[in-house]
């Protein structure tokens, strides 16, 4: 199947099922986390929801009272992205997008990302909505440092098999309501 109609029935499912029904619990990416790292010294990447996607805010508000550094995304020109240290009390704008975005903070490198997906499949390729901007932040983050990409998605988001090309990047984890695919 080709990435626009799997992204469209998705995104019609991901509307019609999620209606605030389902959660990832902080607790179940924490401890996938800690057994990996030592979190004091790391910046977590989240994102502002939209389109019916996982909700992470919980999850970084819980990764802000454990005292750990939170980042959140700002679009740039030609596809790309920043990510700025916030707080989620921040102020924030509404990009092209339809997306908040923090109006000010420094830009930071993320050790660990929260990726929004579409789609995802068993071998832990994701499918986002076609401009490629995570695409192009892991591939640049990883010519700068090791990180840790998780893909937060519903279950019902998993596809038997994501067509990919030599663009795309892999995810390390990704994280369901039910599972933990590694």
């Amino acid at each position: 199947m080709l990435k626009s109609k799997i992204r469209k029935k998705i995104l019609k499912d991901r509307e019609s099922k999620n209606k605030g029904k389902f959660h990832i619990k902080f607790s179940k990416i924490y401890s996938l986390l800690k057994k990996k790292i030592n979190l004091r010294r790391k910046i977590i990447g989240g994102y502002y929801p939209v389109n019916y996607e996982v909700d992470d805010l919980e999850i970084l508000k819980e990764f802000v009272k454990k005292k750990i550094k939170i980042s959140l995304p700002v679009i740039k020109k030609n596809f790309k992205m920043d990510f700025v240290q916030c707080s989620l009390d921040n102020t924030f704008t509404i990009n092209r997008y339809g997306i908040p975005e923090p109006n000010n903070g420094k830009i930071v490198y993320p050790d660990i990302l929260l990726i929004p997906l579409v789609a995802f499949d068993k071998k832990l390729n994701r499918l986002g909505y076609g401009a490629g901007f995570y695409d192009r932040l892991i591939q640049s983050l990883k010519k700068r440092k090791s990180i840790i990409t998780i893909g937060l998605a519903f279950d019902f988001q998993e596809v038997y098999l994501i067509p990919t090309s030599k663009y795309d990047q892999k995810l390390d984890y990704i994280v369901t309501n039910n599972k933990i695919l590694k």
